[in-house]
């Protein structure tokens, strides 16, 4: 069979093997064509060695140009696999545009390999849509926050006017909402439900979902930082994201007390937010009672108006956006190409495996269905494992599927070696008859399986074995013929150990009293 972890030092082996011969032919080559050229004469001699040095330096040209063309391949592999692992904030602006140009490209080429599956359909949008951010600068701002700490509030503070509703019950917000920031149209500011409200779990889904999109996040806290808040900035910090913490209903604290609340905030978030991205704002006008003092010396006590106060943060926003908003930019894009990259990879590998498993299913029913209408039981089952044409044929159709060069000498030669590990399985040496009745014994001795006559008994046998080895070549193949752990016989082990699991046994006779027995 072939054994690729065997040949990584093939290349070297077989270089030095070629530069040996060459030291030991070249040198009389040479000579040769020396001694050639000077029995030529001068004028001979002349055009003689002029063809030979063109040649030659034509051979030598193109070989060390192909030579530099695979090095250089290699250092730039090299390279886009080094920054691919790096952090977005360590790539310069042109890296990070390079590598979000490869990964969209990269994109589109996984989406015309995918079979089917619903990603396929959404992956075109998904393009669209980062092209969309990228060419327009548009940064989206999103906002979390606790139930009822007034971050709803704030946007429609920042928004100038009411875009963002709440729920009548306990104020949450119960979709996500967008507007443009006026006087910056590139800028969306974007509502979330918020942490610990109503339907909790949906809430922290979409949650999670609208910061992977986010370029800036505004926190908005009422008090000292909660649980959830604390394990969201976690979440935003493993995610890189710029945060922006935001005392809110700043009027309920004195200054003195303000001030304590935000220094502790601070030392709690050092390792996440930047000190200057922490401040306090008033979201809402209010009422605060004052003494006055009235001409005649009397006291009075009144409540006067005390208007919103959102500058600070507006101000600090609008740094942030001129500073870093296309460097945040296009870190997200980055991230966001990334995870779109694995996504679409991982669909396409699993498209493959459906089409695989749906392939292994049909000749697994085949099969049993040729096995269901022979004699009973007496079955070569090493032939059936070894040299079956229907279990030849699906191993060069899966090698196929995966895209694994194999012919038919290599698939005889595969499933020959799985027979030899076929009975010793079993715990038996003899027979193919005996084999067959071990399996049978098996399955009648699974739960819930109940009589299973002599006939069905044979096709369930030989779809189960067909299953095994569609099984193991699915594996094989899907890990580019890479030796397993524990060899050929480890992976035929751990399959079979699936295929004979009693759960799996009993769906096996319920399925093949289906197709076998109650159509007929």
């Amino acid at each position: 069979m072939p054994q690729p972890w065997k040949n990584q030092g093939l290349g070297l082996i077989v270089l030095l093997v070629l530069l040996g011969l060459a030291m030991i032919y070249v040198p009389g080559w040479i000579a040769d064509i020396i001694r050639e050229g000077n029995d030529l004469g001068p004028v001979g001699k002349w055009i003689y060695f002029s063809i030979v040095g063109l040649g030659a330096a034509l051979l030598l040209g193109l070989a060390g140009w192909g030579l530099w063309t695979l090095v250089i391949a290699k250092i730039r592999k090299e390279r886009r696999r080094e920054m691919r692992n790096r952090n977005p904030n360590e790539l310069t602006p042109d890296q990070r545009r390079a590598e979000l140009k490869e990964n969209l490209e990269s994109i589109s080429d996984l989406r015309d390999e995918m079979a089917d599956g619903d990603f396929r359909d959404t992956v075109d949008p998904m393009i669209d849509r980062i092209e969309e951010k990228l060419e327009g600068g548009n940064l989206e701002i999103i906002a979390f926050g606790t139930i009822s700490s007034g971050k709803s509030s704030l946007l429609n503070a920042l928004a100038g006017r009411d875009a963002f509703s709440t729920d009548v019950v306990g104020g949450t917000t119960v979709r996500r909402n967008q507007v443009e920031w006026p006087g910056n149209n590139k800028v969306q500011l974007i509502d979330t439900p918020g942490l610990g409200e109503v339907d909790g779990s949906v809430h922290q889904e979409i949650a999670t979902h609208s910061a992977q999109d986010a370029d800036i996040v505004l926190l908005v806290v009422d008090g000292p930082l909660r649980h959830s808040e604390f394990q969201l900035l976690e979440l935003l910090a493993k995610m890189d994201k710029r945060v922006i913490i935001c005392l809110n209903k700043e009027d309920w604290f004195t200054d003195a007390d303000k001030a304590k609340l935000l220094q502790q905030i601070t030392q709690q978030t050092k390792e996440i937010v930047q000190a200057d991205d922490i401040l306090s704002v008033r979201s809402r006008s209010t009422k605060r009672k004052r003494i006055r003092v009235l001409p005649d010396g009397s006291e009075v006590e009144e409540e006067v108006d005390v208007p919103l106060s959102i500058e600070p943060l507006a101000r600090r926003m609008m740094q942030v956006i001129k500073k870093d908003g296309t460097d945040l930019l296009l870190a997200n894009l980055l991230v966001q190409s990334r995870g779109l990259v694995e996504k679409a990879r991982k669909e396409v590998e699993d498209s493959i495996d459906r089409q695989a498993n749906q392939l292994v299913n049909r000749y697994m029913w085949a099969s049993g269905g040729a096995g269901a209408f022979t004699n009973p039981l007496p079955v070569p089952m090493v032939e059936l494992a070894a040299g079956v044409a229907i279990s030849t044929k699906m191993v060069m159709d899966l090698a196929k599927i995966y895209r694994q060069d194999v012919d038919l000498d290599v698939a005889v030669s595969l499933l020959g070696q799985l027979s030899k590990q076929f009975i010793g399985y079993l715990g038996v040496q003899m027979a193919a008859p005996v084999v067959a009745m071990a399996i049978g014994s098996m399955i009648k001795t699974v739960p819930g399986v109940g009589t299973v006559s002599g006939m069905l008994l044979n096709g369930i046998v030989m779809a189960l074995v067909t299953r095994w080895i569609g099984n193991i070549f699915m594996v094989y193949f899907k890990h580019g013929m890479q030796e397993p752990e524990g060899g050929l016989a480890g992976l035929a082990r751990r399959e079979w150990d699936k295929v004979t699991d009693s759960a799996y046994l009993r769906k096996l006779v319920q399925e093949a009293r289906q197709r076998y027995v109650e159509r007929k």
